[in-house]
């Protein structure tokens, strides 16, 4: 399936958000998910299932100052 991870694009074989980020290696409870700009939380992402063109924005906390 072809995505649009953070802008770039991806062949992947993830189903599902919760597959897609274990594919991607994206690790935490930190993470904030987003499907077509549509924030999906983290209990949804296992049922999230993903479609061919899918843009999925994925964003992890910053350190730092």
């Amino acid at each position: 399936m072809k995505l649009t991870v953070n802008g770039q694009a991806h062949d992947v074989s993830a189903q599902t958000l919760e597959a897609l980020l274990l594919e991607l290696e994206f690790e935490g409870e930190w993470l904030a998910t987003a499907v077509n700009s549509e924030l999906v939380r983290a209990n949804e992402r296992q049922n999230h299932t993903l479609k061919n063109g899918d843009r999925i924005e994925i964003l992890t906390p910053k350190q730092g100052g």
